[in-house]
């Protein structure tokens, strides 16, 4: 198990699967050393664990529990991509869209989800330039959309 692994079953988190693609794309893209991660969300073994937008059907903390799920899910993808997520020397980017109610501004907040998780995993090296933005829907009517771009030990 990699010391990444170790740090997040320690949390109590274990990386599942990668859900299967739900249109004509790949979960992950590797150019060079950098890896490109497609947009995820917050499902829990299939299933969204929220749905909604945030501002009105969910809370700030619901929304900051959706954005973690979907950076746990991210590092499933990246596991899989990767072999070891040891191999990851930086988060870079982070990419992430809030399925928003009309004059909610709070983006920020649900978004310390993933990153929090981010640094929980990685240390320093979790710690990455980030853009959160609102959106008026997302697909699935997920709460929280995100996607990563990581610095990497090698090409495959």
């Amino acid at each position: 198990m990699s010391m990444v692994e170790e740090r997040l079953a320690a949390a109590g988190i274990v990386l599942g699967e990668v859900p299967p693609a739900v249109a004509n794309y790949v979960p992950a893209k590797q150019t060079g050393n950098l890896v490109y991660t497609s947009g995820n969300d917050c499902r829990v073994n299939g299933v969204l664990m929220y749905t909604g937008k945030v501002g009105t059907q969910l809370t700030v903390q619901q929304g900051y529990e959706a954005a973690r799920q979907v950076a746990i899910n991210l590092l499933t993808v990246l596991k899989a991509e990767l072999g070891d997520l040891d191999r990851v020397k930086q988060v870079v980017k982070m990419l992430a869209f809030v399925n928003s109610a009309p004059g909610f501004v709070e983006q920020p907040f649900v978004i310390n989800g993933a990153s929090d998780l981010l640094v929980e995993a990685f240390g320093d090296a979790g710690k990455h330039a980030r853009s959160a933005l609102s959106a008026n829907e997302l697909p699935f009517d997920t709460p929280v959309e995100i996607e990563l771009i990581v610095e990497v030990d090698g090409e495959k």
